[in-house]
């Protein structure tokens, strides 16, 4: 599995702005730091976007791949937003120049045609793996912008623990609908992922190899440890938010639910 390491420090709240300012050191407030440090499903942090207005999510995988996963307020709703070129800045803490970083739009399956809810890019090599500061300076939601910053500490995913269970979560796991039925979450053990799948690890492994199990979702390898029953039968996964998107395709969009097997690395 690849190891991915986690944000653990907020440097800035976004704020909007219109310009692109120079790259350098932000101010860490006390409300910052408390909320910086909060886990995220994927196993990153949370970032506050414009005072809490919006938030995302940021991982660091292996290879040095930084991947942001864009979040509403309320931060269990996925934010889709327009597909743009996000433009930052990377340097080691300490060092006085930043190198340019870019992050592309990732969109999921799921996402509209024009939209995006996730973004990627690759922090130059020489600084993989090491403590880094990110400022992006172009996020752009709907007619606002907006910049923020953040410092990362590399961390083993397997540290961060699950988030705890919502009200929303137990209607989707336990209630039936679609292709997800009464006889799959008895044999889910009549629970939720939180609970069944509590303290193992969420790496994500963008490199599978040949037949290996992909996760549905995300297309990343899958975590043998991460299954779920979905019509009868078993389907693995990288991470607990991609079981949740794929219990609610199950729900909504039963025809588009393949057999396990499909989700295979070719």
């Amino acid at each position: 599995m690849l190891r991915a390491f986690a944000f653990t420090g907020l440097l800035l709240i976004l704020a909007g702005c219109s310009g692109t300012p120079a790259p350098g050191p932000a101010v860490e407030t006390k409300k910052d730091a408390e909320h910086g440090h909060k886990p995220g499903k994927h196993g990153g942090i949370l970032v506050s976007i414009g005072s809490d207005s919006y938030h995302a999510e940021a991982v660091f995988e292996k290879g040095g791949q930084l991947r942001l996963y864009m979040l509403g307020q309320d931060e269990t709703r996925i934010l889709e937003v327009d597909r743009q070129t996000l433009n930052a800045f990377v340097k080691a803490v300490g060092d006085a120049e930043a190198e340019p970083l870019k992050l592309e739009p990732d969109p999921t399956d799921d996402d509209a045609a024009t939209s995006t809810s996730r973004f990627l890019g690759k922090v130059p090599e020489r600084l993989a793996g090491k403590n880094l500061e990110v400022t992006v300076t172009n996020l752009r939601v709907g007619k606002e912008r907006f910049r923020f910053a953040f410092q990362s500490v590399t961390e083993p995913a397997s540290h961060v623990a699950m988030p705890a269970a919502t009200a929303d979560e137990k209607k989707l796991y336990l209630t039936p609908g679609g292709k997800y039925t009464v006889a799959d979450i008895q044999a889910n053990g009549n629970t939720i992922p939180t609970v069944k799948l509590k303290g193992i690890k969420i790496q994500h492994d963008d490199a599978p190899k040949p037949g290996d199990a992909i996760c549905p979702i995300s297309k990343t390898k899958a975590n043998p440890d991460l299954g779920w029953v979905v019509g009868g039968k078993t389907y693995t996964f990288c991470c607990p938010p991609c079981i949740d998107e794929f219990v609610t395709q199950a729900k909504e969009k039963p025809d588009a639910i393949l057999d396990p097997e499909s989700y295979r690395k070719k």
